[in-house]
């Protein structure tokens, strides 16, 4: 009997294996062995009865000790671990199954007590990526895996090709694992398999880079996502989209910078420029010999994973001289393909090597008569797996054709949940499941906490073909749709209380099935109700894998299929669901604001103060976009009342950014910073999805880009670049791209170059335009290019600075982007002044200043009234230095009345200037002096250093 408190053994070893408990770790000759947890925890209990049998049900009660699990999630786990051992290779046999017991650890094992003082083998590669684990050892490829990494280091491009089951992405995997080391920015694995709309192909090469799609055309943020970084791109299972991975992987592979590899697995070519070719052998079997002995065909790789196969289903199996011939026939006849040998292998605990033989003989005859024009190891894998097809029990024939609906990867409780029966128990489903893993006709991943299974792209066609010959893919299609509608339905529950990076690492697996089931439910034969729900239900995974420009494709698709029979809580949803993709992807256009309105009137009718609160500042982001500040005050109004009626104070908190951010641009400083600063000291930062996505961005990292901009214009200087520098770690810390964005624009950029710290904005600008790259969305990009045009100005490069600056605003313009363009627009007059375009740049500034007063953006109005003064002086005309002094005495006192510190000590400096040149310096003391004392610690501030060089008589012009 095994008691729950046994003594924990000490480091371990045997044969080539060392096993050290502390650490949890297997190694096999000093290189750590990669095993999921679970199969760690078997060989450690297994291990510390060594010798002893220990029953299945206290192995499970070790191992799971607080979970129900059926005895067939055991068998997996088991036969992963003998997989990993190489159970049954070269004689050696650790685990044994004792036939209605349980399991024993039979290798001879040497013991360590004391702690081990030798070094512990290095893990595996820190290198971030989403890669399948290798296997711990690859029969036959040896040589090859080296070779294909050596390749793909030099050409950058290498597509491995060969015929279904030979073993291309086994090989592949184990090639990214190997030059893991030289990829600095990951590795990224995309499982085609699943895909069955071509369209996708760019979605599911973004989700695997963690890339958002936040526009209809994927590749430039793809490109923008590879360019400039050390990263493995692995495309695998590429024959059923080959047209939309070629032209994907050219393009990739052309402009995607030259740290991008790719590596895909085909059975055809790509035929694509920079594309490598390496054609995958089979493995090799002896030739025919009638004298074959064990050991001779032992030196041969067909026939060693055959034996190590069947070690693993056969305890005690080993090759001897009287076999040698025949199973060495068998691995001739199966091709060498590998996924063959491996199922023909699993059969021999029920038939022996003899009978296998001779069964598979007369299938093989009956099978390949009248099939010449077929490729011949195409032939053999299909009547391999008809045969064997043939060999399985009717329930589980059943169970393999049903589970060939799902896409992807899977759980047990996916299948259970699929297979249609009568008979059907989840007992039975699950030892379904074990057995068709053990047969290898179903591929099971055990290295995470729940395991999942899978189809290999050969046994699902096969699997599909049994499935519509049966006449049931109808019913299973259905069934799988109304499955999934109801996975993501719990799915968005847990989304309402999960932390979301753990919720999207729980679902993300999800996003295949919810394809495949749209695809069915939209489809003419499909069910356009149930794929209504699975849009509305799929919402959350497209937020939190950015797939923005696919979501509002199917929202789209599901609001073109409803009419007014369904409910208008529905209704409601799909066009909140719409204006946010449309608000992401192409911006403030009026088709935003309808979705928003008619949102807002469904909620409206139905009192829905959730969905009235989203759409109201849908309205009031498009408002403000549009500079029309007054409209966009009463929305926030609007927001701040409904918010008032709902117990969460956060809704208030955000009303207060709202209002505190227009105060802000009409002029209201002291007003905006007192909503702003309530907003930030009250607001608690949601960790869920469903909370993230209710008004797209970080809200309180948003209210804090204010507040910094605020602090700067009162003169706190200080405090509004620690502001800065937090809130940017902040965004940071986060990983969020989005707010990183808008943190860079709103308050980063402009701050720094207010403050003219040019290594500052220098760092914060090439930071927005890389990120604003990787994603392609205009709109930052725009922003970039801005700022980028200002900083050569005020670099020195005045033609390049200009050029970016007048291409920019043209782009801004464009899509009627009013926010921060005057600011631009009269950076661009101060460039075309110093370039001596002095009619242009005047132009500039007077369209500056009647869209501030047109649209009551005060809050810059006096720097542009500052510039008309020093504008006038340029001018040189007859009347230059009272109208200068006009103007300027204007932005002072705008400046004071907003109570906006810096723009008065600039005005103040620009007057002083003026008067100065009047002998009036005793003015322009009295002026000055009091402004530098209320700067306080910001003195060390340029502007500062500016007005105290201007007192000592230093100072230049400002355009000197």
């Amino acid at each position: 009997m095994i008691e729950q408190d046994a003594p924990s053994v000490g480091q371990v070893r045997f044969g080539p294996f060392t096993y050290l408990p502390a650490q949890q770790l297997l190694a096999e000759n000093g290189t750590v062995v990669n095993l999921g947890s679970r199969a760690r925890a078997i060989l450690f209990v297994l291990l510390e009865h060594h010798g002893e049998v220990v029953t299945k049900a206290q192995l499970i009660q070790r191992v799971w000790p607080e979970t129900f699990v059926e005895e067939a999630n055991l068998r997996v786990h088991i036969a992963a671990l003998r997989r990993a051992l190489g159970d049954g290779q070269e004689g050696r046999r650790y685990i044994v199954n004792i036939s209605g017991r349980g399991y024993s650890f039979v290798f001879p094992v040497e013991r360590e007590d004391a702690p081990p003082t030798r070094e512990t083998p290095p893990g595996p590669s820190p290198v971030p990526s989403n890669l399948p684990p290798a296997l711990s050892r690859i029969v036959g490829r040896a040589a090859t895996v080296p070779y294909i990494a050596s390749l793909l280091r030099e050409q950058r491009f290498v597509s491995l090709v060969g015929p279904g089951g030979i073993g291309k992405s086994t090989v592949a995997i184990a090639v990214a694992h190997e030059t893991a080391p030289g990829f600095s920015d990951g590795i990224c694995f995309v499982d085609l398999s699943a895909l069955s709309d071509p369209q996708l192909v760019p979605a599911a090469v973004a989700a695997a880079l963690g890339v958002g799609l936040l526009t209809e055309a994927p590749m430039q943020s793809l490109i923008a996502a590879t360019r400039s970084r050390r990263r493995l791109l692995l495309l695998d299972s590429c024959e059923h989209v080959i047209d939309a991975v070629s032209t994907l992987a050219e393009e990739l592979f052309a402009k995607g910078g030259e740290g991008l590899h790719i590596l895909a697995t085909t059975r055809e070519p790509l035929r694509v420029r920079g594309e490598r070719i390496h054609r995958l052998s089979s493995l090799d079997a002896p030739p025919p010999s009638e004298h074959l002995t064990s050991a001779e065909a032992l030196q041969y790789p067909a026939v060693q994973l055959f034996v190590e196969r069947a070690a693993a289903t056969l305890n005690g199996f080993r090759l001897i001289d009287s076999e040698a011939s025949v199973v060495a026939d068998l691995c001739r006849r199966l091709d060498g393909i590998a996924l063959a040998i491996e199922i023909a292998a699993g059969r021999v605990e029920s038939l022996g090597v003899a009978g296998l033989a001779s069964r598979l003989d007369d299938r093989f005859r009956l099978q390949l008569q009248g099939r010449r024009t077929a490729l011949r190891r195409h032939q053999t894998l299909s009547t391999l797996l008809d045969w064997s097809y043939t060999l399985l029990p009717p329930f589980e024939q059943l169970v393999l054709r049903q589970l060939a609906v799902l896409a992807g990867n899977f759980t047990v409780d996916d299948a259970m949940a699929i297979v249609a029966d009568d008979e059907a128990t989840d007992e039975k489903v699950v030892n379904a499941l074990a057995n068709l893993v053990e047969k290898s006709l179903i591929a099971a991943d055990v290295h995470g906490s729940q395991a999942r299974y899978r189809l290999l792209d050969m046994t699902r066609a096969y699997a599909a073909l049994k499935l519509a010959e049966s006449g049931k893919l109808e019913l299973l299609r259905r069934r799988h749709a109304e499955i999934f509608r109801d996975t993501l339905d719990r799915a968005a529950l847990a989304w309402a209380v999960q932390p979301a990076p753990e919720w999207t690492r729980d679902h993300r697996h999800l996003i295949d099935n919810a394809r495949a089931a749209l695809e069915w439910a939209f489809s003419p034969g499909g069910d356009p109700e149930i794929g209504v729900a699975l849009t509305l239900g799929t919402v959350p995974l497209w937020f939190q894998l950015q797939l923005i420009a696919e979501a509002h494709g199917q929202v789209r698709m599901a609001l073109a299929r409803i009419d007014s029979s369904h409910c208008d809580w529905v209704q409601m949803r799909l066009q909140a669901a719409l204006a946010w993709s449309l608000m992401q992807i192409r911006g403030q256009v009026e088709e935003t604001r309808v979705a928003w309105q008619r949102t807002l009137d469904l909620a409206e009718s139905l009192d829905d103060t959730d969905y009235q609160l989203r759409a109201l500042w849908g309205l009031w982001s498009y408002r403000l976009n549009r500079s029309q500040f007054h409209e966009a005050l009463d929305l926030a109004h609007h927001f701040a009342d409904v918010a008032a009626r709902r117990s969460d104070l956060n809704d208030s908190h955000i009303g207060h950014r709202m209002i505190g951010y227009i105060l802000h641009l009409l002029g209201r400083q002291a007003e905006a910073r007192q909503h702003i600063e309530r907003m930030v000291n009250g607001y608690v930062v949601p960790v869920t999805g469903d909370q993230i996505i209710r008004f797209v961005f970080e809200q309180k990292v948003l209210a804090r880009c204010f507040l910094a901009r605020i602090l700067w214009l009162q003169g706190s200087f200080d405090a509004a670049m620690a502001e800065v520098d937090d809130i940017v770690a902040v965004a940071e810390a986060a990983d969020d791209r989005l707010s990183l964005c808008q943190v860079l624009v709103q308050a980063a950029c402009p701050v720094a170059l207010f403050a003219d710290d040019m290594p500052r904005a220098r760092r914060f600008i090439t930071r927005l335009v890389d990120e604003s790259a990787r994603d392609g969305i205009e709109f930052w990009q725009v922003w970039g290019q801005c700022f980028a045009g200002v900083m050569a100005v005020r670099e020195g490069n005045l033609p390049s600075g200009i050029k970016h600056l007048g291409d920019a605003l043209g782009r801004l313009r464009s899509i009627a982007y009013g926010v921060y363009y005057s600011v631009f627009l009269a950076e661009y007059a101060q460039a075309l002044a110093k370039a001596n375009e002095l009619e242009r740049a005047n132009t500039c500034l007077a369209e500056a200043l009647t869209r501030s007063e047109e649209n009551e953006e005060r809050w810059f109005v006096p720097e542009l009234r500052r510039l008309s003064g020093e504008f006038a002086l340029l001018a040189n005309g007859p009347d230059a230095a009272d109208e200068a002094e006009r103007h300027v005495t204007q932005a002072l006192e705008m400046a004071r009345e907003q109570q906006a510190l810096f723009w008065e000590i600039k005005a103040a400096i620009s007057l002083a200037r003026l008067w100065q040149t009047q002998g009036r310096a005793a003015e322009a003391e009295a002026l000055l002096s009091p402004l530098i004392h209320r700067c306080g610690s910001g003195g060390d501030q340029a502007v500062v250093r500016e007005a105290t060089e201007l007192l000592s008589g230093t100072a230049r012009g400002l355009f000197a």
